[in-house]
């Protein structure tokens, strides 16, 4: 018996879709990275893209667990000197909770050319309703 490994013409790739409400972020960033990479496939390859599509809905309705909307801070630099920008995930949660949902997956996901074609993937919407119903999606539960 020789061992199965993946490439492109052999990729069977699948539509999910994600309710985060009422869930910790990271414990459904986790899962949703998992996805995005293959990981839960019987033929996953490291070194092959082998992911699904993943839709996460009602990512607004995330939980923050502990403090973290009061003490943690989403920070970018501008480039320039003195151009540390920090802004409170309490206020980025108001403003895109979209944007906050994919940077938590984006840690999660390596940092490559594999890593980067699966956040391509990913469809993150703050409420319950989303435009893919054409693909046919299938709902994965996170317990």
């Amino acid at each position: 018996m020789s061992t199965f490994m993946a490439n492109a013409a052999n990729i069977e790739r699948k539509w999910y879709v994600v309710d985060a409400a009422n869930k910790p972020c990271g414990r459904v960033a986790a899962e949703v990275a998992v996805l995005l990479r293959g990981k839960h496939k019987a033929t996953y390859t490291p070194h092959v893209d082998c992911g699904d599509f993943v839709i996460v809905v009602n990512a607004d309705k995330v939980i923050w667990t502990g403090k973290k909307l009061e003490q943690k801070f989403y920070r970018h630099h501008t480039g320039w000197v003195g151009g540390l920008k920090e802004v409170k995930y309490r206020t980025m949660m108001e403003k895109n909770p979209e944007f906050v949902f994919e940077l938590a997956v984006k840690g999660m996901i390596p940092n490559n050319v594999i890593g980067r074609s699966a956040m391509r993937r990913l469809r993150v919407y703050s409420g319950p309703e989303h435009k893919h119903a054409a693909q046919q999606p299938e709902v994965f539960n996170i317990d």
